[in-house]
């Protein structure tokens, strides 16, 4: 029998990629908008880990299903951690992808690669709707530094931007990854292996032989 978890988004970017990540089977995954959940929560939490409980919170009361929510932005040490948990909105509150890349550049236009360093960060919550306020979180985070020029179609947001640590500078963005090379590295990879061991030790699907406690 199949049961539902909600993803408490409309994004079908971190739908496809959560599906793929979390490999729960026996589980539908589900954003808001495929259930027909109105309304979108009011994320005034100073920390990704509280914008991930309110979306939680917020999804599994509208729904009256589990819930897993997911929080994640950019991180740039030249700009004291910003854009932060603002991520999404960096260049207005109906910025476009192309918008933030381009607002994120000027921002560190002429910096050397060495200064240009920055991490991706995603924390995914989960909520039962019976349980209150027990939610359960998972964090990862992807090292890298923000390349001089866009390059790649591959994922989104500032994807095209991003070159991970392990890539020399000029070297590959996240862009320009398999799908394969992305999911090996990436902060909602790890975040998702976590939170992917927690849910199978609460029965959703079955333990795998890799699986060990999430930590």
């Amino acid at each position: 029998m199949t049961r539902r978890l909600l993803l408490g988004s409309r994004s079908r970017h971190k739908l496809d990629e959560l599906r793929e990540l979390l490999r729960l089977d026996g589980v539908e995954l589900m954003t808001a908008d495929d259930i027909g959940v109105k309304g979108d929560p009011v994320e005034d939490a100073d920390t990704f880990e509280g914008n991930a409980a309110i979306k939680a919170r917020y999804y599994a009361a509208a729904s009256g299903l589990p819930t897993l929510a997911d929080d994640s932005g950019l991180e740039v040490e030249a700009l004291d951690g910003g854009p932060g948990i603002a991520t999404r909105r960096y260049a207005g509150p109906d910025a476009t992808d192309e918008d933030n890349i381009r607002k994120l550049l000027a921002a560190l236009d002429g910096l050397p690669a060495d200064e240009r360093r920055a991490r991706y960060v995603c924390v995914l919550a989960y909520l039962e709707p019976t349980s209150g306020t027990d939610i359960l979180l998972t964090r990862g985070t992807f090292d890298g530094r923000i390349a001089a020029a866009p390059r790649g179609t591959g994922g989104f947001g500032y994807d095209p931007i991003f070159e991970p640590a392990d890539e020399p500078a000029g070297g590959r963005t996240v862009g320009q990854l398999t799908p394969a090379e992305k999911h090996a590295r990436s902060h909602r990879a790890k975040a998702a292996d976590a939170m992917a061991v927690s849910l199978r030790a609460l029965g959703w699907s079955s333990a795998r032989p890799d699986d060990e406690p999430a930590g």
